[in-house]
């Protein structure tokens, strides 16, 4: 099955930046699409970012303006730059792949806490 292996989390500052790695078993553009997740404690796993295999990419609008999600096809690694974090970001941050025949796939988890 699809491997995806995240790195990247931490503690930050309020305002502080970021950036978490997906790094995937094959191709990413093998995955019709991927995408970050996000879970804080008591609530539901949310949508984050998606990126297309076409590379189109669409976010939420808690993150507009100051994540972005990218990719190195290369290194078969999906990112997330994340800028101007929010207490509100403290979540546990999860990769997802959804292959062509829509079964979907997903990392362990990386915690990003953002305190003072």
């Amino acid at each position: 099955q699809v491997q995806l292996v995240e790195s990247g989390g931490g503690l930050v500052q309020p305002g502080g930046s970021l950036r978490l790695s997906c790094a995937a078993s094959g191709s990413i553009v093998s995955n019709r699409a991927m995408g970050w997740y996000r879970q804080a404690p008591g609530k539901e796993r949310e949508l984050v970012a998606t990126i297309t295999s076409g590379g189109s990419t669409n976010y939420a609008d808690s993150v507009k303006g100051r994540f972005t999600i990218s990719r190195d096809i290369a290194k078969n690694t999906m990112y997330l730059q994340m800028n101007n974090l929010k207490p509100e970001d403290t979540a546990v941050y999860y990769c997802n792949a959804q292959r062509y025949d829509l079964r979907a796939y997903w990392g362990q988890g990386t915690q990003v806490t953002v305190s003072s």
